[in-house]
């Protein structure tokens, strides 16, 4: 794993100035995110079919449209966990979620919606971290906020039915000591100074607060940080599903547990979910009209969807009809191609817009229809989520059916 840490030391030289992809940090070069570049400089492994139709044997139900379309395309030891698996053994899920927003857009669902699919699938436990200790350092937020925040999004985590008896929600304020703590006091004597800068890219003006937090979302992935879950099962494996930003903690974390007597967790990491204007442009809190949000109404994404997504068809329909539309680089097609559920539509809608027989009209107007139902089915299970529901996600209690 060290040896992947220079490489993203470098990140400003030539071979790499035209992206940047750290967790705080994620732009794209002229054409977009090289994912092919990044696998190579993260050194993890590209997700194959031959992993997916695992995955669906074991399982016995389809791959995730994620799966089926490449949108969690790599991995680390996922091939570790399906051995496992497939002897009869379990593991655990691990993912998370860092509070800086009242409302989540349409890409912080991504992972959560797929993590939902992995619980069921696989029938296993799943742990989900608030970091709200990590947003008080990096944004301008008091304590109280990103706690109260930690709450708001805990809501709209529990909305996407998440199994209560498989899944213990927990923010760092309230949980981080005890065992967790020795696990992190354990990682942190690992890691050097210079091997954190050369990971994660601090800078000598960055406070300590900063440098002292990747062993923090480090120790989740580590069953003896929850003894009131795992006590006594300190090798169970962990499975963690993020996006690929996240993958400097992981790569430092698996490069610790060996060294402290742990198993190195798993990773199944996504691509970016785009803003509207375009993969070149970022979602922004700042920018209501850079998302869409769990919150926004039919009207509200139908504005967004007509007016700020960007298209890659023609400049008129003339144009369009003899040259068809570019959907490397068109939106409202990436949307639809994570949250259109039926293959062969998402396939007829691709072939007829790319030879010109779909306008871009037809294809937002699909995607509005499809957004619309997604958000609103959203809001009515977020409505349902009480204060004491998340009182009980988050309770420090034992599981006894989590396996069952």
């Amino acid at each position: 794993m060290a040896s992947a840490a220079p490489e993203v030391e470098k990140k400003e030289e030539a071979v790499e100035q035209e992206q940047v992809v750290n967790p705080w940090e994620v732009s794209a070069g002229k054409g977009g995110i090289d994912y092919d570049k990044l696998v190579d400089q993260f050194g993890c492994q590209r997700l194959d079919a031959a992993l997916i139709d695992r995955i669906a044997r074991l399982t016995g139900r389809t791959p995730h449209r994620f799966l089926r379309r490449g949108l969690f395309f790599a991995h680390r030891d996922l091939n570790e966990i399906l051995d496992l698996y497939e002897k009869g053994e379990k593991f655990y899920l691990y993912t998370g979620r860092g509070p800086s927003s009242e409302a989540l857009h349409l890409g912080h669902l991504v992972p959560f919606m797929f993590t939902k699919y992995l619980q069921d699938a696989f029938k296993v436990p799943l742990v989900i971290q608030l970091t709200d200790d990590e947003k008080f350092f990096w944004k301008n937020l008091t304590v109280e906020e990103t706690k109260r925040l930690a709450r708001e999004n805990a809501k709209d985590i529990i909305a996407c039915g998440f199994d209560f008896e498989r899944t213990f929600i927990f923010t760092d304020f309230n949980f981080v000591g005890g065992a967790f703590y020795e696990n992190m006091a354990k990682v942190a004597r690992c890691v050097t100074y210079n091997k954190a800068v050369g990971i994660f890219g601090f800078a000598p003006e960055d406070h300590i607060g900063k440098i002292s937090f990747p062993p923090v979302q480090a120790v989740p992935s580590f069953p003896s940080s929850f003894p009131h879950l795992f006590s006594g099962n300190d090798q169970l494996r962990c499975l963690i599903p993020c996006a690929i930003d996240q993958d400097p903690y992981f790569r430092m974390t698996r490069d610790v547990a060996p060294r402290i007597g742990y198993q190195k967790p798993s990773l199944i990491e996504s691509r970016f979910f785009p803003a509207l204007q375009g993969e070149n442009t970022k979602m922004s809190a700042s920018d209501p009209n850079s998302a869409i949000y769990v919150t926004d109404s039919t009207k509200e994404i139908k504005a967004k969807v007509n007016k700020y997504a960007f298209s890659g068809g023609q400049d008129s329909i003339e144009l369009h009809r003899k040259l068809g539309a570019n959907l490397e680089v068109d939106v409202p097609i990436k949307y639809l191609n994570f949250f259109l559920e039926d293959d062969d539509e998402l396939k007829h809608i691709k072939k007829e817009y790319k030879e010109g027989r779909m306008l871009t009209g037809e294809v937002k107007q699909r995607l509005v229809m499809v957004l619309s139902e997604m958000v609103a089915r959203h809001q009515r299970a977020r409505a349902q989520v009480t204060e004491e529901m998340v009182d009980a996600f988050m309770a420090v209690r034992p599981l006894p059916n989590m396996f069952g």
